[in-house]
């Protein structure tokens, strides 16, 4: 299968429902490659069929893209089929999944600060900085994990009695990483983290008041 068409097929992933007619013409192809996509996808629990519609929720736009990556695709080419939003919705998908509490962008004020995910369970809070497509060196993911450790201080004084973790999701990262104790966490394997952050708290930047 033409990896053009698969990328071509990401922009069909819609929650309302397509029809293999519809993403056929989506992904420019033919409907017997079309419907040998979409069949593919739901085995792999990316979007279910019924009634001759397949249907997608939340982060499943993704779930395809980084499916694509490991076909080949570059970064480029599968950044201009995906948003912010898609790369947000499946962490927040993935935190309520392992039955955290989500708020999602938040914005603090005096400074103003706008957090982009929280994870709430068993007292504890998640605060989550999603880097979605752009290459980020050394240097420049020092000053990204500090703003979000500013962020999770201005949080702190905002909620009275919060204990939080500075957390950064980013599609680049091949492995967990720290940066002064703050965890960086490639998106293939934020489930992963997050089925044994508390196992491993000790490892990370805790802020209370």
């Amino acid at each position: 299968m033409q990896l053009k068409t698969l990328l071509n097929g990401i922009s069909g992933i819609i929650p309302d429902g397509i029809s293999v007619k519809d993403f056929s013409m989506v992904a420019k192809t033919d409907t017997n490659t079309a419907e040998r996509i979409l069949e593919d996808l739901a085995k792999n629990q990316i979007g279910a069929k019924k009634d001759g519609m397949y249907f997608f929720s939340k982060g499943d736009k993704l779930k395809f893209a980084l499916m694509t990556l490991r076909q080949g695709a570059s970064i480029e080419e599968v950044s201009e089929k995906i948003d912010w939003k898609d790369f947000e919705g499946l962490v927040g998908e993935i935190l309520r999944i392992n039955d955290f509490a989500v708020v999602q962008n938040l914005v603090l004020t005096k400074p103003r600060m706008e957090i982009d995910i929280i994870g709430i369970k068993m007292g504890l809070a998640m605060l989550i900085d999603c880097k979605h497509w752009k290459k980020t060196s050394f240097s420049a993911m020092q000053t990204i994990v500090q703003k979000q450790i500013d962020r999770t201080k201005h949080y702190i004084t905002k909620t009275p009695g919060a204990i939080a973790v500075p957390v950064i999701v980013t599609l680049y990262q091949d492995r967990v990483d720290f940066i002064k104790k703050v965890p960086i966490v490639p998106i293939h394997q934020f489930a992963s983290f997050v089925d044994e952050f508390y196992g491993n708290l000790d490892q990370m930047k805790e802020i209370k008041a």
